[in-house]
């Protein structure tokens, strides 16, 4: 199975449903979770501290570079965080689910 949980960051809630709807409604990502998140990080030599929102999106390894291009065009920060992680494991009947 290619499947890949994919951490994305989104400035509040609002923008967060937003890239989530999209992903789940073009079958981009099967499943998505949202979490309300702090972040503290350096963005060209400041110190930042921001709340955010993160999405943790269950990806088929096809989708996986339409959903990177379509995040990018819809997210409001110059430079998005899309992480994608391979899944090695887990619940076997879950991970069916996932690869459809």
């Amino acid at each position: 199975m290619d499947l890949h949980l994919v951490y994305i960051t989104a400035k509040d809630e609002k923008e967060a449903k937003k890239i989530a709807k999209k992903m789940v409604k073009d079958d981009l990502a099967v499943c998505v979770n949202m979490h309300e998140s702090f972040s503290i990080y350096k963005w060209e030599g400041e110190l930042k501290e921001e709340p955010e929102y993160t999405l943790f999106a269950k990806v088929r390894g096809s989708r996986l570079q339409e959903l990177t291009e379509t995040v990018k065009k819809m997210h409001s920060y110059e430079c998005p965080c899309i992480i994608s992680l391979p899944i090695e494991g887990g619940n076997k009947d879950y991970l069916d689910w996932l690869a459809g």
